[in-house]
């Protein structure tokens, strides 16, 4: 999804403009996408919630599709998002933010690669003077808000790692005539979530965390709507009358 990212300068943009999204073409190729916590209870309605290992902990990711590079909630022709709710990943292309090195310091950075982004026409960064434009603030504080999100998920994600919640998921899907294991994804483990202790228990729902564990276990219900969704856009056109 990002080609080029760089952080925002005023210098380097000061002519840059980004268009508004019109269409997600642009995402057309990921078959997840990295979710928050506090976004389980509406993605959970759509889409199958799962977690991915990532480096020593995991992070949960909504499954767009059930192949890499392939992702059905993309219009074929690239424009209209097939879903109601769109990730907050998806949303905030082409800006990310970037830790800086510094402890808690992060920089918003642009990808110079993305088609949103222009030097004749869509919304500029910085006005004439060189000072941030409401673009810039908007994203700032959308971003903040998604970086607070994401360090209470990473609590979360560290709490079912350290508790030895997780589990791999089994996963076998249809394939034209075929059937075939889904791997690399992990799931809430059940017997052990009724299995803990009344302390460690307490501890989640103080913490409230267990909304989150809750949907993700829902979610998996919509693995169906996947398959069913592959099926049609794999099946054959209609044979033309005569």
């Amino acid at each position: 999804m990002f080609e080029k990212v760089v952080p925002v300068n005023r210098e380097r943009h000061a002519k840059t403009r980004v268009r508004e999204i019109q269409g997600f073409g642009f995402a057309a190729k990921f078959h997840i996408a990295y979710v928050t916590m506090h976004e389980f209870s509406r993605a959970a309605a759509v889409y199958p919630i799962v977690y991915v290992e990532d480096k020593d902990s995991f992070r949960p990711v909504a499954l767009l599709g059930l192949d890499a590079g392939e992702n059905l909630f993309v219009a074929p022709d690239g424009g209209k998002w097939e879903a109601s709710y769109v990730p907050a990943i998806i949303r905030r292309y082409p800006f990310a933010l970037a830790a800086t090195g510094g402890e808690g310091q992060y920089t918003i950075c642009l990808d110079e690669g993305s088609e949103l982004i222009s030097t004749t026409d869509g919304s500029p960064l910085f006005d004439d003077k060189g000072e941030p434009t409401q673009v810039i603030e908007n994203v700032k504080r959308y971003l903040a808000e998604l970086q607070q999100m994401d360090q209470l998920t990473q609590q979360f994600t560290q709490f079912l790692k350290e508790n030895n919640m997780l589990t791999p998921l089994n996963m076998r899907v249809r394939d034209n005539d075929k059937v075939k294991n889904i791997a690399g994804c992990y799931v809430v483990n059940e017997e052990r979530l009724n299995n803990l202790s009344d302390e460690k228990f307490l501890e989640l729902r103080s913490k409230r965390f267990l909304p989150a564990i809750y949907a993700q276990l829902m979610s998996l219900a919509q693995i169906e709507r996947l398959m069913t969704l592959k099926d049609k856009r794999h099946a054959p056109a209609p044979a033309a009358k005569a």
